[in-house]
């Protein structure tokens, strides 16, 4: 077997490197030719044989592969089956023309191929566990559908109220009687919550509700829904709520020269049991007077360094569509104020209450300027197919939906949980944007709070394994959002940065740029 070529041939270093490794013993101590089984040989006469006659690179690829495991393994080299280096070399510039980019067999078999398989190990883990660890609201959706159909029995209600964003808060689950039909607890957890309940707002509507997976010590979607005790046994010396000192004006929240928040409203379609605003939910639901949109709206145009607006609450999309629609032209009508955003747990936890009113609402503001929808999702289990479709028509008439999710111990900390989640809303037409560390202001969470480090390690995880546009940034807000992320930047060596790579630890030479050269303006088309 042979194949008549020039070792003069153009050949890379990578290419070099390997051939010269399949004709050296892998064991140095044996030096002679070992023997080949009839069955081998035919395998690699085959092998060769499609690699000539191939306008393929693959054929190429697996020719050499093979001859290098037979090397490494059995300390067979190619001249034990009549393959010499001329014919090697020759199949190494076949391939080499035939590859777009010129890539070399050394290049793929010995660089390349070796890279894949080494970060493949990395994923293998989160591969196989990330349905059982973090099951989406899509794959535990035959489960879903079973409990939807217990609750509406239990809570009498009808097909057309389920499917109606007034139904389900007609229906809402807000006492512990109406949650001890539609969700088996024990008794003293029961108890439990009825204690809690006494001072704080339980609100989840049956649709959110059918989300839980019963008999699920901890489901992530029953502790998000469902007070328990430590809300009230945390409690010690109650830090001033959120906003109190940083509010300019009514309803108006800021931290930042040209952003701000209006607190349009104290609703939600349910209330979350680590909320932010839990001090400003209150005991009765409320939109604001006239007066009070006003005022915020007059701090607005009389505040000229304003550019980006947040509408949030509460839930944004609480509020009837004519007054979402009345807000948004009156910020479209401050020639500063250039970014509107609109905060909303709505599509997870009531997605029919996005209907064609609103969408074109939405659509007619971002024709004028940029609208994003700003929501919180903190965990795969509460992206079901319908709440996925509301995020697509959604994603179709502003400029862009983003995730700002709360690491929260049980819900998301883990590296399964965490990638599964940004991978699952990334696939739902919603961009990872911020994970929040819990809120230290708010002593009733305690229990829900994660070490820095923690989710330090669960971000840094990211890097390298999954989207680059799927990796949110880690968040803590005091006086302002701080970003968690360590360091990269291990030291300077001269002119070069030292950087690790979060994924391996690993070290790496990295050429900063000329401070001088940046420092000159005579560039490009300024050149004098």
């Amino acid at each position: 077997m042979s194949y008549k070529g020039s070792e003069n041939e153009s050949t890379d270093a990578f290419t070099r490197e390997l051939i010269e490794g399949l004709f050296n013993p892998s064991d140095q101590k044996i030096s002679e030719t070992r023997t080949v089984s009839e069955k081998l040989s035919l395998e690699i006469n085959s092998l060769f044989k499609a690699a000539e006659n191939t306008e393929l690179t693959k054929p190429v690829i697996d020719l050499f592969v093979r001859l290098k495991s037979m090397n490494r393994d059995l300390n067979i080299t190619p001249d034990a089956f009549g393959i010499s280096k001329d014919a090697l070399l020759s199949l190494a510039k076949k391939h080499q023309n035939i590859d777009e980019h010129g890539v070399s067999v050394g290049g793929r078999v010995n660089r390349a191929l070796p890279i894949v398989e080494q970060a493949n190990k990395r994923i293998v883990d989160y591969l196989n566990q990330k349905t059982i660890e973090a099951p989406s609201g899509i794959e535990l959706w035959d489960s879903i559908q079973e409990n939807a159909r217990h609750i509406r029995s239990s809570l009498d209600i009808s097909d057309e109220s389920w499917n109606s964003y007034s139904g389900q808060l007609k229906h809402c689950i807000d006492s512990v009687e109406k949650l001890s039909k539609v969700i088996d607890l024990p008794v003293q957890i029961i108890k439990e919550v009825g204690r809690v309940t006494q001072n704080y707002r339980m609100r989840m509507t049956p649709y959110y509700a059918s989300l839980i997976q019963p008999h699920k010590i901890n489901d992530p979607v029953l502790l998000q829904s469902v007070p328990t005790g430590e809300m009230v046994d945390n409690i010690g010396i109650e830090i001033p709520p959120v906003a109190a000192d940083h509010s300019p004006a009514r309803l108006i929240d800021q931290f930042y020269p040209r952003v701000l928040t209006i607190k349009a409203t104290n609703m939600c379609a349910m209330y979350c049991t680590h909320c932010l605003r839990i001090a400003h939910i209150g005991k009765k639901d409320r939109i604001y007077s006239d007066n009070a949109y006003e005022e915020a709206l007059g701090y607005i145009r009389n505040n000229t360094r304003i550019r980006d607006v947040l509408i949030t609450g509460g839930d944004a999309f609480v509020l009837p569509n004519q007054k979402i629609k009345k807000i948004l032209k009156a910020l479209d009508d401050i020639d500063h104020v250039t970014m509107k955003r609109l905060g909303t747990r709505i599509p997870v936890t009531t997605p029919w209450r996005i209907d064609t009113e609103l969408l074109e609402i939405l659509e007619e503001s971002n024709d004028k300027k940029p609208v994003r929808v700003v929501t919180q999702i903190n965990t795969a289990q509460e992206i079901t197919p319908i709440s996925k479709d509301a995020f697509k028509r959604i994603s179709k008439s502003v400029s862009s939906v983003l995730n700002q999710a709360v690491l929260l111990k049980g819900i998301n900390d883990t590296k399964v949980k965490m990638w599964k989640l940004c991978e699952t809303i990334q696939e739902s037409y919603v961009r990872p944007y911020y994970i929040f560390n819990c809120s230290y202001r708010n002593p009733q969470f305690a229990h829900f709070r994660v070490p820095v480090e923690k989710g330090r390690d669960i971000v840094e995880s990211m890097y390298g394994n999954i989207s680059g546009d799927a990796i949110p940034r880690y968040i803590a807000t005091a006086g302002g959002k701080i970003p968690l992320h360590r360091s990269n930047v291990v030291r300077h060596e001269g002119a070069d940065l030292v950087l690790k790579k979060p994924w391996s630890g690993e070290s790496v030479k990295y050429p900063d740029a000329d401070p001088d050269e940046y420092a000159n303006p005579n560039f490009s088309f300024a050149k004098k």
